[in-house]
């Protein structure tokens, strides 16, 4: 069971592989046909080449050799265009009363006519020519012509009289060829596999055909029809997808080598209308009917004549059936079309509304983002005012007990000193009291307590005030206390006027000098400004 499944894997890998390399080929063969035109252009430049130098040819004997180049290139190309050059040939030979030449001409008309399907011409062209007269070299090209002559003529007569006449001059012609020809000579394989294959020998017939197409390369007339003949080998065995193979590769080689007269793509366009793939079946029919066409072929329009309205009228057919299925679904579209344009009518009216929607929303967003933002500085500001006012809420606490404390030190101490007065008077002792209110040194000792609260007071008040001060005056002017925590006296008459005591007679009470002296003291200070006449409104707007 292993074994047999295998067996039929293989079958199918096998099936899988044939079928992607058909359909490889296929593809190469469009592609080829796409590109006809080019190379046709390239057949034409090698002619346009060869009557260029027919034209500068000095004698009779060079115009013929190039025009015999010239015949060969239209030989399966245009048989209208290579007539007339071997009518010219012909001309040529009868000037130059050159029999070889006039013969061998003859000979090529003959094939030329045979190629075409006009096989009674064919003959008739023999006819003119004396056997006798034609050398070695030319005797076998005679015999081939004859044979294909009377072969055609055999094929598509439908006198059984002249039928049998006919055949009876092939076999006699071929027997003729095929005991001169040289057993591995392409004619005598060709004759060879012919036999084999009407006998019905077709495994050793696809051998010879093998021997022959070693010989060919693709691009060449030769490949062409050895491939075609395998073709019909593979017919024979029943072997659908290798003869459309060997046909593809026999139309490509066609294309290659600008081949007009040709049976590969009409072959090929029947088998793909028997497989019901009716659009290349008519694309390969009409580009068989072009070619056939070009070259002016009445054997090629006969064979194309019995499948071309066949395949036509299907596929217009099968078009009237399509455009009947494509108008009826333009209705079923335009139908679709109509509801689809309300509903796009609708969506847009929605959509507008939406739309309008979405700006009013924004707007709305729009202001309360603004009003956020405004609320947002709102409780900032708020925020900022409440930490200042419990920050002076703060300092006032704190000044007020500092303030409250000093003036119950200084009640202290005047109770003190009032009971040492008492107790002087009381003992008698005038002279001591008298002493007692001659000393400044409690004079002096309250001063220094109330600049040293003072200073502290009002730096914790206004800790940045020296740097600001600083600011204001020249570079070269700077104060620097050698306390940080103590003013001078300089910083403490601006500490004042800062406070809103601008008058020098109130500091000059206050810290305890004459008004001269603090006179002197603002006059200094401003001198050292940057700018006297704002300096001090400038300190009085110190943070």
């Amino acid at each position: 069971m292993r074994y047999i499944f295998c067996f039929f894997c293989l079958l199918g890998v096998q099936d899988l592989w044939a079928s992607d390399r058909l359909d490889s080929l296929i593809t190469v063969l469009e592609s080829k046909m796409d590109k006809r035109a080019f190379f046709d252009l390239q057949k034409e430049q090698r002619i346009g080449e060869l009557i260029d130098g027919a034209s500068r040819s000095q004698t009779l004997e060079d115009r013929y050799k190039i025009f015999n180049a010239i015949i060969e290139e239209y030989q399966f190309y245009s048989f209208d265009k290579g007539l007339t050059y071997i009518e010219k040939n012909i001309i040529i030979a009868e000037a130059l009363n050159n029999s070889l030449y006039l013969n061998r001409t003859k000979l090529t008309l003959s094939l030329f006519l045979v190629n075409s399907g006009r096989y009674k011409e064919s003959i008739d062209a023999l006819n003119e020519i004396d056997r006798d007269s034609l050398p070695a070299s030319l005797i076998n090209d005679y015999y081939i012509a004859y044979k294909e002559g009377y072969s055609g003529l055999a094929y598509n007569t439908t006198v059984k009289r002249s039928q049998a006449t006919y055949s009876q001059l092939y076999t006699a012609y071929q027997d003729s060829l095929y005991s001169r020809l040289d057993p591995n000579a392409e004619e005598s394989l060709r004759l060879k596999e012919k036999q084999l294959r009407d006998s019905r020998a077709l495994d050793q017939a696809m051998v010879v055909n093998s021997q022959r197409l070693e010989r060919v390369s693709m691009g060449s007339r030769g490949f062409s029809l050895i491939t075609f003949e395998r073709s019909l080998l593979f017919e024979l065995m029943g072997d659908i997808e290798k003869q459309k193979e060997f046909l593809i590769l026999s139309a490509i080689s066609d294309i290659e080598a600008s081949v007009k007269d040709n049976a590969s793509m009409g072959t090929l366009a029947k088998i793909m209308f028997s497989e019901e793939d009716i659009d290349r079946a008519h694309r390969y029919v009409n580009f068989s009917f072009d070619d056939a066409k070009f070259y002016n072929s009445q054997l090629r329009f006969v064979n194309i004549a019995n499948s071309l309205p066949t395949i036509t009228k299907a596929y217009e057919e099968r078009s009237d059936v399509q455009n009947e299925k494509l108008q009826s679904s333009l209705w079923f579209i335009s139908i679709l079309a109509g509801f689809l344009s309300i509903t796009i009518y609708l969506v847009f009216r929605q959509m507008r509304k939406v739309s309008i929607a979405r700006n009013e929303l924004t707007a709305a967003n729009e202001k309360l983002k603004d009003f956020n933002l405004k609320l947002n500085h709102s409780n900032a500001d708020l925020k900022r005012l409440y930490l200042e006012l419990s920050e002076v809420d703060k300092v006032k606490e704190n000044y007020i007990g500092t303030f409250l404390n000093l003036y119950s030190e200084y009640i202290t101490k005047l109770d003190v000193y009032r009971k040492l007065v008492r107790k002087y008077v009381n003992a008698n002792q005038m002279n001591a009291l008298l002493e007692l209110s001659k000393s400044k040194q409690f004079i002096d000792e309250e001063l220094e307590i109330f600049n040293k609260n003072f200073d502290s007071s009002f730096l914790h008040i206004h800790p940045n005030f020296v740097n600001a001060v600083n600011a204001l005056l020249k570079e070269d002017e700077q104060i620097v206390l050698k306390d940080e925590n103590q003013l001078n006296t300089e910083l403490r008459i601006l500490a004042l006027i800062k406070l809103g005591i601008n008058n020098s007679g109130r500091i000059a009470k206050i810290l305890r000098y004459s008004v001269n002296t603090i006179y002197n003291y603002r006059a200094a200070i401003k001198s050292a400004s940057k700018d006297k006449s704002t300096f001090e409104d400038m300190i009085k707007d110190v943070q």
